[in-house]
């Protein structure tokens, strides 16, 4: 996948400091926790994986397939495993015709496994972490899907939303910055507002919805 030419995104503030991390694999909840709190730990859980990636990729997170849509497969995987392990019984992810799969590629992903919010700024607004900023670049070689994946603090008076990435290069290193910059600064072609035909829209998680 092409690098992207972020100019304003590659040197963004770097991420936030979080809480201190949880070992790879463990359990933050060991008793059933009622369905909207551990919607709320499965968050913080991807927004703490997703900017881990930002300093240094988990050896966990196989080189293979460290893209965008990659990114986004891993954070939501390992924020499962912590919380909610019980979920990982069967595929987070919908193939292209809609069966259980544990991989699948940027654009598969949000036509099968997430739900568009809409592209303007009150859809904007409503974002939450985990969901997804989507884009689709037109090259010669045929369409290209993008997938940048949103942090945004639950106090939201106190740290802006963000953005994590994957430019889809190999050996990339994961970027962040914020997203209204993003929207205002960034070339049109990568900036999440309705005057940009590439970008497609705001989308989020099927299972989150609710």
């Amino acid at each position: 996948m092409r690098v992207l030419m972020l100019t304003v995104l590659l040197h963004a503030a770097p991420a936030p400091s979080g809480t201190a991390p949880v070992r790879e694999g463990a359990v933050i909840a060991s008793e059933p926790v009622a369905p909207e709190t551990r919607a709320r730990l499965l968050r913080r859980e991807v927004a703490q994986v997703a900017l881990a990636q930002v300093k240094a990729p988990d050896a966990a997170w196989q080189p293979a397939q460290r893209d965008c849509a990659g990114l986004i497969r891993y954070a939501y995987r390992t924020a499962y495993r912590r919380v909610a392990s019980e979920r990982l019984s069967s595929p987070l992810w919908r193939d292209a015709r809609g069966g259980p799969s544990d991989f699948a590629d940027a654009e598969t992903l949000i036509s099968r496994s997430f739900v568009p919010l809409g592209r303007g700024v009150d859809a904007r607004e409503q974002l939450r972490t985990g969901d997804v900023v989507a884009f689709r670049q037109e090259h010669d070689a045929g369409p290209v899907f993008h997938l940048m994946l949103v942090v945004r603090p639950e106090d939201r008076a106190h740290a802006p939303a963000r953005v994590v990435y994957h430019p889809g290069e190999a050996g990339a290193r994961v970027r962040t910055g914020i997203l209204d910059s993003l929207a205002t600064e960034a070339p049109l072609e990568w900036r999440p507002v309705p005057a940009n035909a590439a970008f497609l829209g705001f989308f989020r998680f099927k299972e989150w919805m609710s």
